[in-house]
Parts: structure tokens; C-alpha cells; sequence
């Protein structure tokens, strides 16, 4: 018998984010789900989201548009996997390459859970094609959610 050098996978680029917002999880969830509120968050500083629809179930896909501030308009979309009203969402998440394929997918899983009239969500996403890659997301995401603690704070309504 002869013995291989088994070799590890490459680490696989993942990211993975936890926030407080001061909201009932039920809100926090319609934010998350619901196009009304999603045109007012879902995107970096500076950016626009005129498109957003979905159809919340699993096997259902969704679809958004984000414009940047020079009006470039980035297209991207997914797959729900996994709907659990107010306590997690499953789906997929790809761009748009620029002949309207989609581009490299990764899956994002969204708990919330329910600390007493405030919500916590841990918020993960994986696999990235690389360390920049996942970086690029981490620093959209956290200005997506500085976003919906102002939205959340300014008057989202359920």
C-alpha cells in the first residue's frame, strides 16, 4: 500500500456579518422581503435601487437593479431557498455579467432573531471567488446596514 499526501481544500472566501437594529423582527423581516421598503436600504451610499421583485418562496426568484451614482445600472439576482417568516431567509445572489449572463452565484442565509422589540441578524454569504471579492461585499453590506438602521429609525412602517 502506498501512502498519498492528502492535501486541504483552499480555504473557501466566506463572510459573515452580525447586527443589532432597534426594530421588531417582524419589520425587519418586511425589509428584507418586501420591495416597498427594500428601494429605501438595499444598496451602498450614494446608490439607488429603482427595481426591485420577488416572489417570496422557495424556488421563487428575485431580481433588483442598483444604480450607481453616475446612473451605471447593475443588475443582479437569485433564488430563495429557504422562506421562515421573520426568522430566516435562504437564496441565491449573483450579478449580471455585461452580456446579461449571470455571473459567479453565492448563497446568502439572513437569521433573524428576536430580541425583545430589537432584532439581530447574522447575516453570512459564501463561496467568494476570492479575499478582494468577499472585502468588496463585506464593505457594501455594512453600508446597506447602516441604511436600514436609519430607514428603521426614520419611520419604516410594517
Amino acid at each position: 500500500m502506498v501512502a498519498r499526501n492528502k492535501q486541504a481544500a483552499p480555504a473557501v472566501p466566506d463572510l459573515t456579518l452580525v447586527r443589532t437594529f432597534d426594530a421588531p423582527v417582524s419589520l425587519v423581516f418586511q425589509c428584507w422581503t418586501e420591495p416597498r421598503h427594500i428601494v429605501h436600504w438595499l444598496a451602498p451610499h450614494g446608490f439607488a435601487i429603482p427595481h426591485a421583485e420577488g416572489e417570496l418562496r422557495p424556488g421563487g426568484s428575485w431580481r433588483s437593479c442598483m444604480r450607481k451614482p453616475d446612473g451605471t445600472e447593475l443588475w443582479l439576482g437569485g433564488t430563495y431557498r429557504e422562506v421562515v417568516k421573520d426568522r430566516l431567509l435562504v437564496f441565491t445572489h449573483a450579478w449580471d455579467d455585461p452580456d446579461g449572463t449571470s455571473g459567479h452565484e453565492t448563497v446568502v442565509t439572513v437569521r433573524f432573531d428576536d430580541l425583545g422589540g430589537r432584532t439581530q441578524i447574522t447575516f453570512h454569504q459564501a463561496p467568494f471567488v476570492d479575499d478582494r471579492d468577499r472585502d468588496g461585499h463585506a464593505g457594501g453590506w455594512n453600508e446597506c446596514f447602516e441604511r436600514l438602521q436609519t430607514y428603521l429609525k426614520d419611520g419604516a412602517r410594517p
